[in-house]
């Protein structure tokens, strides 16, 4: 599962290894290679692309409790059976679960969101609330 520990391992392992294309935030941390987001705002709309490799459409949920938006996903591969002839020597394949949370606010509701996915890419399209309208209703006090 993705948890803020994984930062650890991905910073330790990229300063061990010194590895130049490691992607990297605005302040010089490692970015998790899970669940990269990059959130647009445009035309009312906040577009979020969420990379997902290697998982299918059916792996995939999106829900949305108490104005945040999780995104889960699972992968599990089959299980092989052994073959005393074969041993793996390296295993990089993702198997296991991982979530994204993000704070949408309480006014979005299910209707607000649409989502796709098409090639690893989870696009989720959420659209921005409508600020609510500031009256000057003034209520006056009786005063006796």
């Amino acid at each position: 599962m993705y948890r803020n520990t994984f930062n650890l391992f991905d910073d330790f392992f990229n300063d061990v290894y010194g590895d130049p294309f490691a992607k990297k935030d605005d302040r010089g941390k490692s970015v998790p290679q899970l669940m990269r987001t990059d959130i647009l705002e445009k035309d009312g709309q906040y577009l979020l692309d969420i990379e997902l490799p290697g998982f299918s459409r059916e792996e995939v949920q999106a829900e949305l409790k108490d104005g945040y938006l999780t995104i889960a996903a699972v992968k599990q591969h089959a299980v092989e059976s052994q073959d005393t002839k074969t041993n793996y020597i390296r295993k990089e394949r993702y198997s296991g679960s991982m979530k994204r949370t993000f704070y949408v606010g309480e006014e979005v509701t299910e209707k607000d969101i649409q989502a796709a996915f098409k090639d690893g890419i989870l696009k989720v399209m959420i659209n921005k609330p409508k600020p609510k309208e500031l009256t000057d209703e003034r209520r006056f006090i009786p005063i006796l």
